[in-house]
């Protein structure tokens, strides 16, 4: 493993403060305290690998950070990490320690080895409403918690939830926090992050939006998780960006036929175009379709495990879109004034701005195995 860290016998353990600055001495070789076993993912800058603590011999997960890679974005680190020292919770994938070196910056992560959701959902033999509906309503308990201290995640999809274990019964886990944002008093976001498909209306229409962004992205799963495809799909991204700013979609037969009317009053209540209409986690989850019994038992497997393979193949759903490629791509299209004209295909996005696309390796340390990059966002 020698070929891949870089031990300068010089590294700085670091405490995890609630003042939002990370990297603070004492000194100690995180090869001291942890044996680094295999490679899980790989950035261009960075790569997430397979350790064990030597203490307890428990499994983590280490993001090793090239600090040359960070020249010009420190504060997008620092960010996430800030970010990263406020959350403990269940359901989110949580920071455990941190680390660094003349050359390396290292997140030491808690390790979550039970896939990737649509790959379970499609392994599945059996899948009803009633399990998406628990589903989400882990997500809905994970985020109202980051509301409730003030983070907006901003980059909620089906790839940024993981499976804690291959248990059976395993919870769910929400990570990368690389878009993450710490909420102000007073002072609304504007800036374009996420993924195209799962970003609200208020986002790709450059207006100033809050928390409620991530709900909008709930409902944006929620709808996925009952049909297997996404609510909003065109060939133009500027015909895709005009479909979400007015929260154009449908529920389609024969492929909605058999979900309940109280799934799709929930996603409703979720996909609003309004903001100040749109529901809260807090309202979400005293919905019926999650509080409630309304959530049928229906299989519904091989509808969905077919939508989910037919459109979310891998090489589509693991794009990531950089957040500051929406917006610029979105102005070269002069969205708003037209949505007609070709936009490239979306399994191309990635391509826009391939230089800033692959400046972060999994944010949040998602310990994706295919080691795909996520973008590093200049978000503010």
């Amino acid at each position: 493993m020698g070929n891949h860290i870089v031990s300068d016998h010089n590294n700085k353990k670091m405490p995890l403060g609630d003042d939002g600055h990370a990297w603070k001495a004492k000194t100690a070789d995180v090869k001291d305290h942890y044996d680094f076993k295999k490679v899980l993912g790989m950035g261009a800058f960075s790569e997430v690998f397979l350790a064990e603590e030597k203490k307890t011999k428990r499994l983590v997960a280490i993001k090793c950070i090239q600090k040359k890679a960070l020249k010009g974005k420190e504060n997008s680190i620092e960010n996430e990490v800030a970010v990263l020292q406020k959350i403990k919770h269940p359901n989110i994938v949580s920071l455990e320690d941190l680390f660094e070196s003349k050359s390396h910056r290292y997140l030491v992560m808690q390790l979550v080895s039970g896939g990737e959701l649509f790959d379970r959902i499609i392994a599945k033999g059996f899948y009803t409403e009633k399990d998406a509906s628990k589903l989400i309503q882990q997500v809905l308990d994970a985020v109202k918690y980051l509301h409730d201290i003030g983070i907006i995640h901003r980059d909620l999809k089906p790839e940024n939830l993981l499976y804690y274990s291959m248990d059976e019964d395993s919870k769910i886990m929400i990570s990368d926090f690389g878009l993450s944002k710490i909420e102000e008093v007073d002072n609304m976001m504007s800036t374009a992050c996420g993924t195209p498909g799962y970003v609200a209306p208020e986002v790709l229409a450059q207006i100033p939006y809050s928390k409620t962004v991530d709900c909008w992205s709930i409902g944006v799963i929620s709808y996925i998780l009952l049909c297997g495809y996404p609510p909003f799909y065109d060939e133009s991204d500027a015909n895709l960006f005009a479909q979400i700013i007015k929260a154009q979609y449908e529920f389609d037969s024969p492929y909605w036929d058999d979900i309940s009317d109280s799934a799709k009053d929930f996603i409703v209540h979720l996909m609003e175009k309004d903001p100040n209409k749109r529901y809260t986690c807090e309202q979400a989850l005293q919905h019926p379709w999650i509080a409630g019994d309304t959530a049928l038992d229906r299989n519904i497997h091989e509808s969905i495990s077919a939508q989910i393979k037919k459109n979310f193949a891998k090489l589509k759903w693991k794009q990531a879109f950089n957040a500051t490629a929406v917006i610029r791509h979105m102005k070269q299209l002069q969205l708003g004034t037209s949505t007609e004209g070709p936009g490239p295909n979306p399994s191309q996005a990635h391509l826009l701005l391939p230089h800033e696309n692959a400046e972060h390796c999994e944010g949040g340390c998602s310990q994706s195995a295919g080691g795909d990059a996520d973008p590093m966002s200049n978000c503010a």
